[in-house]
């Protein structure tokens, strides 16, 4: 009895593992891609009236959307030629003030980035696209942005990723 009860459940145990993979719970369809690139991301950020600079940002945001789409597909990263392309460039780094004191003095800060993304898929016509993302992260005024930078980086990245992945790959 006990051995075929421990048969039966490798043998569920198998089909189970064998049938999850034809789903993916990331929700991405690379279709027939194999491989892809992330061209670097320029900051021009500055251009843009009432932004201002941060030295490295440029790097640090193109490796982040590298990592997830590395994360959350089988696809390869090449420096070239990938069958999948990303590329753009960030034009907005902006600190605004969000709620005000009784003393008329700013009681939160919001730091905002928006990218401007342009993708394209060689394996499948129509699939290009050309689109802003943003994303913010609010923090208290009494704070420096330097204090919270890092936190801030990986929480608005985060967001603005997952929301190009979603653009170019999740087939909902």
């Amino acid at each position: 009895m006990s051995t075929r009860l421990a048969t039966s459940f490798l043998l569920s145990f198998a089909l189970l593992l064998s049938s999850c993979g034809i789903y993916n719970f990331t929700g991405g369809d690379v279709g027939s891609a194999k491989t892809f690139t992330v061209n670097y991301f320029q900051n021009y950020a500055t251009q843009s009236p009432g932004s201002v600079f941060d030295p490295g940002l440029d790097r640090e945001y193109t490796l982040s959307l590298q990592d997830l789409i590395l994360n959350q597909t089988s696809l390869d990263l090449v420096s070239a030629n990938g069958d999948l392309l990303y590329e753009g460039e960030i034009v907005e780094y902006r600190i605004s003030p969000m709620s005000a004191t009784s003393e008329q003095r700013a009681a939160q800060n919001r730091l905002s980035i928006t990218v401007n993304v342009r993708f394209f898929n060689k394996t499948k016509e129509g699939a290009e696209f050309e689109k802003r993302f943003s994303f913010f992260y609010d923090y208290p005024a009494a704070s420096q942005l330097a204090s919270v930078r890092d936190e801030a980086h990986q929480v608005i990245f985060e967001r603005i990723n997952q929301d190009i992945f979603n653009e170019s790959l999740a087939d909902w």
